[in-house]
């Protein structure tokens, strides 16, 4: 790491000399970047995640390090405070709002084609004076910089991230979470296609408070400025937005998905990709099913009645994660055997561990992270300088209230099992998390366990993307919203149009990959957790994928729902068709189910209608208008003649 004074004429001493920071400085940067660095008091060029880690705490004093500014008009204030730990570096934000993602924070500064809001629309100005604004203050501030590729390297993923020296675990994160470049391994060609500038006071100063993240697409360079020091925004979602970007310019798509690879007691291989909304049980499919004391699974809680319903596993697969969040889809990496093909995005899984609330949950991500082979960073759980940080002790937003959104960033390298490399896919399941459903209280929770979709109604669900009941990932939801097209809406610069044309061709395309549709939360009345997402993977994979005999399926009484078992059997147990067709249960019934398929409809048409327009591909349109006409399942299988269905069993 080498500071380098711009206020004497030579650079302070540092171990790793100036010359490899000269290197990074000399580069071919845009001018405005060049005249920052020059006047800023300091420039800590940053080349290895340790160096990254010595700054998180370089000030701390009796081993806490206060991340402050001077806000003119209001004085000191403190966003974060920040300490190392044994098992890594510890940061939590005093303001409870800042504690996971704002899903407005994202506005576009260009006048360049975008379905997203403005800097003009929202704030009734140009960008143009802010981000000049935002450069005048960050030449008043130490700072620090390095370098990364944004997804897989390459000349086009080329990037820099440039903040306030005394935010080094934010800095810290976003290199966890997409690499670092070490200062003399650079290319001489170097040139970054993005930049992230990072100005917290801007919050305060420019946006009452409220985190904002302006992407301003410049010709050959994406430029991310983060006025916020949550990385979930900006060092997470900011990057994917640049990824996103570059997709829909070449025609790609970066999906947001956790992958599995499965492996059976019998050592056959499925590969599983997971998709949806913020909490849709992306991470958890990753995870081993959490057992009872006896080694059983607890299938659900009636609500109701207090009854357990518990299902016999005596040996679950061997689980090998591919990838977290974000996976590149590059049209490279395909093999033409009609499978999905992909490959982690990230170099750190940014996992949340709300539901590890005491010790013995999870023991394999607890093991991990308790004693890693090298620092994690974590975020909103209690951490004290020179102890252990236990991922279930959360930190409270108010007494008694802990946040919802605890996160642990672990490299994916230290990762058991870990897949390194591209993998082709064979079932895509959608995640939604449900609320309860009754008789009294009908709504959307009527998914049953698992649903086989045609490939047509799977376009529609990542379309729609539910972001459902109780998000413990963003600041607010109010009933059934849509996290936006891909689920990876909030995300993305462009037009939502061009991002459905290409999930469909990438459908079209894929013809031997199988789609399902996955509950959490509740089935019914029934608190289920994310236990159908681990119980379906089990099944799937002994199945060898999600392959079903035309006779073994029929029709949900919700169209939108696709086809069901109604029921199932593994390993000698079998789960009923109460967690299947959720209007068998005696506290739901057939009129409250309609009901909340009504619901359901109703969000579904209200949705899809902004994506009809003459720039969406013929085959979207119809496969839309067949829903807005109240299409059944067989209707969606024949507008897309894909193979979904196996011949009939005898």
């Amino acid at each position: 790491m080498s500071p380098l004074d711009h206020s004497s004429t030579s650079p302070r001493p540092s171990t790793g000399g100036s010359q490899p920071s000269r290197k990074l400085l000399d580069l071919p940067l845009p001018p405005e970047t060049r005249a920052l660095l020059a006047a800023a008091p300091s420039v800590t060029v940053a080349g290895s995640h340790e160096e990254l880690i010595a700054l998180a705490v370089r000030d701390a004093r009796e081993g806490n390090h206060e991340v402050d500014y001077d806000v003119p008009g209001v004085g000191r204030v403190v966003e974060a405070n920040v300490c190392r730990t044994r098992n890594g570096i510890s940061a939590n934000y005093i303001d409870p709002y800042m504690r996971r993602r704002d899903p407005d924070c994202m506005v576009i500064g260009d006048d360049r084609p975008t379905d997203k809001t403005t800097y003009v629309e929202r704030f009734g100005t140009s960008f143009d004076p802010v981000r000049e604004e935002t450069f005048a203050w960050l030449k008043t501030q130490p700072l620090a910089i390095f370098a990364f590729y944004a997804g897989l390297p390459s000349p086009a993923t080329q990037a820099l991230v440039i903040a306030p020296d005394n935010a080094g675990f934010f800095a810290l994160g976003l290199a966890l979470l997409q690499g670092i470049v070490p200062v003399e391994e650079l290319p001489d060609d170097f040139q970054p296609k993005a930049i992230i500038y990072v100005a917290p006071p801007f919050r305060h100063t420019h946006f009452e408070g409220r985190q904002v993240v302006v992407h301003n697409r410049r010709e050959g360079l994406h430029e991310v400025f983060s006025y916020n020091l949550y990385p979930g925004p900006s060092a997470k979602k900011g990057v994917y937005g640049v990824l996103l970007n570059i997709g829909e310019e070449e025609r790609w798509v970066t999906m947001h998905c956790a992958t599995v690879q499965v492996v059976t007691p019998y050592e056959n291989k499925v590969v599983i990709s997971h998709e949806g909304a913020s909490g849709g049980g992306k991470s958890e499919m990753l995870e081993y099913a959490h057992r009872r004391p006896d080694g059983t699974l607890l299938i659900g809680r009636n609500l109701e009645t207090g009854e357990k319903r518990k299902f016999t596993l005596p040996k679950g697969c061997d689980l090998r994660p591919v990838t977290d969040d974000m996976a590149l889809c590059h049209p490279s990496l395909e093999k033409g055997n009609g499978k999905l093909t992909l490959i982690d995005a990230e170099e750190a899984w940014f996992v949340r561990c709300n539901h590890i609330d005491r010790y013995g949950t999870d023991p394999h991500i607890e093991a991990l992270t308790v004693h890693p082979p090298e620092p994690l960073l974590f975020l909103n759980i209690e951490g004290r300088p020179g102890a252990t940080t236990l991922i279930w002790e959360h930190i409270e937003d108010a007494p008694g209230e802990p946040c919802p959104n605890p996160r642990v960033v672990i490299p994916r390298k230290i990762i058991p099992d870990v897949v390194n490399g591209a993998v082709d896919v064979d079932v895509r399941s959608m995640g939604v998390r449900t609320p309860p459903c009754s008789a009294a209280r009908p709504t959307y929770g009527i998914v049953g366990l698992f649903h086989l979709l045609p490939p047509a109604l799977a376009w529609l669900w990542r379309l729609v993307a539910p972001r459902g009941h109780a998000n413990p990932s963003i600041v607010e939801t109010a009933g059934m919203t849509s996290e936006g097209v891909g689920s990876y809406w909030p995300f993305a610069t462009g037009r939502m149009v061009d991002h459905a044309n290409l999930l469909l061709n990438q459908i079209i395309e894929t013809p031997e990959v199988r789609y399902v549709l996955i509950p959490n939360q509740h089935i019914g009345i029934w608190e289920v957790g994310f236990m159908p997402q681990w119980i379906a993977r089990e099944y799937f994979a002994r199945r060898g994928g999600a392959r079903f005999a035309a006779n073994r399926m029929r029709p949900s009484r919700c169209s939108l729902l696709g086809y069901t078992p109604g029921s199932i059997m593994m390993e000698g147990s079998t789960i009923g068709n109460w967690f299947f067709e959720v209007e068998h249960q005696p506290e739901v019934g057939p009129a409250a189910y309609d009901q909340g398929a009504a619901i359901l409809t109703d969000f579904f048409h209200r949705e899809l209608k902004a994506f009809l327009g003459p720039d969406l591909l013929p085959t979207g349109q119809r496969i839309i208008e067949c829903c807005l006409q109240g299409g059944s399942p067989d209707d969606y299988q024949r507008l897309l003649d894909l193979p979904f269905l196996e011949p009939d069993e005898r």
